[in-house]
C-alpha cells in the first residue's frame, strides 16, 4: 500500500537521477519560504512598532476583617484570623501592592494609546512599554466599562507610529487575522488564525460586538489589535472563553467600528455621549410570532416605553423596529448598538410593524440616562386563573416596594403557579405583574378574567413586568 502511495508521489523512471533531481527541486522548494510566509512576516515588521505593554498598578486595599475575604497569609494571627475574624474595628491588607499587564496600540501619533477598560481599572499607576522597551507614565483619558475600552495619552517627546484602523463591517468569517500582544508578559508574541464567527454577543453589554476568532489569545493579549492581511486594525482582543484559563481557540475581540466611535468621544471630553431611544426591547421566539399573527421571528419587539423619552407618541408597546437608518434590525442585540453609536440630536428613521402593517416613523435621538426605577407593590385578595394556572393578587403599595414595580404600572400579580401549566411553561414567576392580555389591560383580577374569556388567539400574547422591566410572553391557553 505505501509502495502504491510512493509511486503516485514519485512517478517510475528508468533514470534514477532525474527522479534524485525531481526530490531535490521538491525539497528545495519546501525549504524556500512561501510567499504568504513572507507577506505574513513583512506585515508583523511593519505593525509592531505600533503594540505597546501596558502595566497597570493597583495600591493595596484596606477593609475591615468581616467574613473571608482576605490574604491572612505571612500574618502572625493569620489562620486565627481567618477562623474567628479579627477584632473589632481592626484592618489589614486584604491584598498588597499589585501588578497587572496588558497590551495595547498606538491610535495616532500624538501618543493616544488604545488598550481594555479592564487592564487599567482601579490602576494608581499606569505606564506604557514601546516596543523598543522605553516607558512612559501615561494619563488616562477616558474609560468605557460598557464597551471595555480605555484611551491613555503618554508623551514620548516625538511621534509615534500609529496603526490603520480597518472597517469591521466588511471582514468575512474565514479570513486570516493575526493577533500581537503580550500573553503572560511575553513582549510583542504574534499568533494567527481565522475570523471564526461575526457579530457575537458574550453577555458583556449591549454596546459591544465582538469578533470570534481562533488565533491564540491569553492572559495579557487584553487590549492588543487584531489585525486584517492589510495590517489595519479590524478587533481590540478583549476576552476569551476558557475553562483551563489558557487558549482553546475561542477569543473575541471588539470590533474596530465600535472601537472608533468610542475612542473618538473618550479623546473629546473623556466621555461617551450615547444615542438613547427611551424603549425596552427583547427578541421574538416562534411563539411570540405566532401570538402576534407575524410571520417571521425576527426584529426588536418594544415591551415598554419610557415616559418624556425620544420613542415617547412615536413608539408603541408591541411595535417591530425592522429597520433603524436604513440598518437591519435582526434581532434586539443590534438595535442597541446602532442607536447608541448614532449622535446625540439626529434625526433618525425606523421602520416598524404595528398591527401587522410596516411604517416609517421618524424620531430625534435623546442622550442616554440611567433609568431610576421607581418602587412600589401586592394583596390578599387572591384570584385563581385556571386556563393559565397561576393565583394573582392586585397591586397595593406595599407589594409595589417589595418587587421593584413604579407606581404607573398597573396590573395583578402572580403569587403561585401551577406546576406544569401554561404559565409556567412560559416562564412566569412569582412576583410577575400582569399588565396585558392580548389587547386588553388586567388592572386587576376582574379584568384579568375578562381578558381570558374574550382571547380568541392561542397562544395568547400577554405582557408582564418583571422588577420594573416590561417582558411579552406567549401563553397557550389551557
Amino acid at each position: 500500500m505505501s509502495i502504491r502511495k510512493s509511486s503516485l508521489l514519485f512517478p517510475r523512471t528508468s533514470n534514477w537521477m532525474g527522479v534524485t533531481a525531481l526530490g531535490a527541486a521538491m525539497l528545495a522548494t519546501t525549504a524556500l519560504p512561501s510567499m504568504a510566509d513572507e507577506a505574513l512576516a513583512d506585515l508583523v515588521e511593519t505593525v509592531s512598532p505600533s503594540v505597546v505593554t501596558i502595566i497597570a498598578k493597583q495600591d493595596a486595599t484596606l477593609k475591615p476583617t468581616q467574613g473571608q475575604d482576605f490574604d491572612f497569609d505571612g500574618h502572625p494571627f493569620g489562620e486565627f484570623f481567618k477562623r474567628f475574624g479579627g477584632p473589632e474595628g481592626f484592618e489589614m491588607p486584604q491584598r498588597g501592592p499589585s501588578q497587572g499587564l496588558g497590551s495595547g496600540f498606538v491610535l495616532d501619533e500624538a501618543g493616544y494609546i488604545v488598550t481594555n477598560h479592564h487592564v487599567v481599572d482601579n490602576a494608581s499607576e499606569v505606564t506604557v512599554r514601546l516596543s523598543d522597551d522605553r516607558t512612559f507614565e501615561a494619563e488616562i483619558v477616558g474609560t468605557d466599562p460598557l464597551t471595555d475600552i480605555a484611551v491613555l495619552k503618554i508623551d514620548a517627546g516625538e511621534d509615534l507610529q500609529a496603526v490603520e484602523m480597518g472597517d469591521s463591517d466588511v471582514i468575512r468569517v474565514g479570513e486570516d487575522v493575526v493577533a500581537i500582544g503580550n500573553p503572560f508578559g511575553l513582549n510583542a508574541t504574534v499568533t494567527t488564525g481565522i475570523v471564526s464567527a461575526k457579530g457575537r454577543n458574550i453577555s458583556e453589554g449591549p454596546y459591544a460586538e465582538f469578533i470570534q476568532t481562533d488565533a491564540a489569545i491569553n492572559k495579557g493579549n487584553s487590549g492588543g489589535p487584531l489585525f486584517n492581511m492589510d495590517g489595519e486594525v479590524i478587533g481590540v482582543n478583549s476576552a476569551i472563553y476558557s475553562p483551563s484559563g489558557g487558549s482553546v481557540g475561542l477569543g473575541f475581540a471588539i470590533t474596530s467600528n465600535i472601537v472608533d466611535h468610542i475612542t473618538a468621544d473618550l479623546r473629546d471630553d473623556g466621555e461617551v455621549s450615547r444615542g438613547w431611544l427611551g424603549v425596552s426591547i427583547q427578541n421574538i421566539s416562534p411563539e411570540l410570532a405566532a401570538a402576534m399573527g407575524i410571520d417571521t421571528a425576527t426584529g426588536a419587539l418594544v415591551s415598554d416605553v419610557v415616559p418624556d423619552s425620544p420613542a415617547d407618541g412615536v413608539l408603541q408597546q408591541g411595535d417591530v423596529i425592522l429597520t433603524f437608518n436604513d440598518e437591519a434590525v435582526d434581532s434586539s442585540s443590534d438595535l442597541p448598538i446602532l442607536v447608541g453609536t448614532t449622535k446625540v440630536g439626529t434625526e433618525s428613521k425606523l421602520t416598524i410593524l404595528r398591527n401587522g402593517k410596516q411604517e416609517a416613523v421618524e424620531l430625534k435621538i435623546g442622550q442616554h440616562q440611567s433609568a431610576s426605577a421607581a418602587t412600589d407593590s401586592v394583596a390578599d385578595d387572591k384570584f385563581e386563573g385556571t386556563s393559565l394556572g397561576v393565583t394573582v393578587a392586585p397591586l397595593t403599595e406595599t407589594a409595589r416596594a417589595e418587587i421593584g414595580v413604579a407606581e404607573n404600572v398597573d396590573g395583578v400579580v402572580v403569587t403561585d403557579l401551577k406546576p406544569e401549566s401554561p404559565a409556567a411553561k412560559a416562564g412566569l414567576q412569582r412576583g410577575d405583574v400582569i399588565v396585558r392580555l392580548g389587547n386588553l389591560d388586567t388592572v386587576n383580577p376582574d379584568a384579568l378574567m375578562e381578558a381570558l374569556e374574550s382571547e380568541k388567539t392561542d397562544p395568547a400574547l400577554v405582557l408582564i413586568n418583571r422588577g420594573g422591566n416590561q417582558i411579552f410572553v406567549a401563553v397557550e391557553i389551557a
